[in-house]
């Protein structure tokens, strides 16, 4: 595929003050933080109610779509082949573009190498595979670029596979990509910035830490915090969450504390990586950990190291993090859906619990959708999707089955909510 230079106009998707209400640009929406801006949504599906169609795919994976206007971009794999696809809004195929091969299953029926979302902007979009291969099409299917990262920076030392997804903000593309081989002296990672329209690098940052053993190994994704005015880039894997500036990469903070290296009351875990990414809204940031690790809220507005930092740290505490799905932040309330399918909701200012209730028994990978007054956590075995009512006290209004594995985290476009299972690809909508 040869690199073609093109003119991009790159809304600006993660922005808190634009509301895109139309479009799910990438996993986590159009602030990228989970939040959906929509009203009328369907709270209730089922064989005979408000399913708009489904459509079987080639093959199993868990990145969410990405959608804009009436397109929809998802990732799969057939046989060893790994394929972005478009559909349209009216369930049809539209066209599909093998991105790369050497498909990959992890932990028996955990994922796969097509894991990481793509992310659209009307114009183009973008898919990156765990195998490293990377690329650029036009909404209309044709190749623009592509590279394979692997071959670019070296290769991924990581056990199951480099799964996180991208960050598309002002013509740029950025990456975080966190791995090593066990051994702190050796440590590969590093964050990256690309020319969206071209795939150039524009800059790489070294990303030290002390990481060492499995916690090296990072399959979060990296996040942008663009709240009054303030903009950086959000990594987080390796024992720390870091910020970086968006033009050079370079450093703005880190925060420790999440895998303690030099606390004589507790023990360096070996195996604590972070799947689980950060979430952010205005003057917050939520840092999760993983097995029932702690959890930090820290303000954005810092500089240097902000380990044990009484000014940058709102609050924390000291375990029940949520391991893989990522935490949602809404008016005064964080929400944490754990993988074992308790909900926390805690106080936003002071990190104080309001509740923890069991919302369903089986294992939660997606991340929560807030939308119209509602939270929508997926569990993962049968694809159960309970529907929580927003606020202080703890209501369940509806749980709904799909009894198909689900990983992917739910998206939201135009009076329409989305659900990618391993079999199929659901549009949910009032009828």
């Amino acid at each position: 595929m040869k690199t073609a230079s093109l003119c991009l106009f790159i809304s600006l998707f993660v922005c808190s003050d634009i509301s895109l209400g139309d479009n799910w640009p990438s996993w986590r929406g159009p602030s990228g933080n989970g939040v959906c801006t929509e009203s009328d949504l369907p709270i209730e599906w089922g064989p005979e109610k408000n399913v708009a169609w489904r459509i079987e795919l080639p093959g199993p994976a868990g990145a969410t779509p990405a959608i804009w206007d009436k397109q929809i971009f998802l990732t799969s794999v057939e046989g060893d082949s790994l394929l972005l696809m478009c559909f349209g809004t009216d369930g049809k195929e539209q066209w599909r573009q093998e991105v790369g091969r050497g498909n990959k299953d992890v932990r028996v029926d955990e994922g796969n190498s097509a894991s990481p979302s793509p992310v659209t902007d009307g114009s183009h979009v973008w898919s990156l595979m765990c195998t490293g291969h990377l690329a650029c099409f036009d909404v209309s299917g044709k190749a623009v670029w592509e590279v394979n990262l692997q071959k670019r920076y070296g290769d991924f030392n990581i056990a199951f596979g480099m799964a996180s997804t991208p960050v598309l903000h002002d013509d740029r593309l950025y990456l975080q990509l966190i791995h090593g081989e066990g051994n702190a002296a050796t440590q590969e990672a590093m964050t990256v910035g690309l020319d969206a329209s071209t795939g150039k690098e524009l800059w790489k940052s070294d990303r030290v830490t002390q990481a060492s053993n499995e916690n090296e190994h990072s399959y979060a994704s990296p996040m942008l915090y663009n709240y009054g005015g303030l903009s950086f880039l959000i990594t987080h894997g390796a024992d720390y969450t870091i910020a970086h500036a968006l033009d050079d990469g370079k450093e703005l903070w880190r925060l420790g504390g999440l895998n303690p290296h030099d606390d004589p009351s507790r023990d360096y875990h070996p195996t604590l990586r972070f799947v689980a990414s950060p979430a952010a809204a205005e003057g917050i940031i939520v840092c999760p950990t993983a097995k029932n690790g702690p959890v930090f809220a820290i303000r954005p507005d810092q500089s240097g190291n902000l380990t044990n930092s009484e000014e940058a740290v709102i609050w924390s505490r000291d375990k029940n993090t949520p391991d893989v799905p990522s935490p949602l932040i809404h008016n005064d309330l964080v929400y944490l859906c754990r993988e074992n399918g308790m909900l926390l909701c805690l106080d936003r200012k002071t990190g104080e619990e309001v509740y923890h209730v069991r919302t369903h028994n089986g294992r939660h990978r997606a991340s929560p959708l807030l939308a119209d007054g509602h939270i929508y956590l997926t569990a993962r075995d049968d694809g159960r999707v309970t529907v929580v009512k927003m606020g202080r006290e703890f209501e369940v209004v509806a749980q709904n089955d799909t009894n198909e594995i689900t990983s992917s985290s739910p998206a939201v476009s135009n009076g329409t909510i989305y659900l990618r299972t391993f079999d199929a690809l659901w549009a949910i909508r009032k009828k």
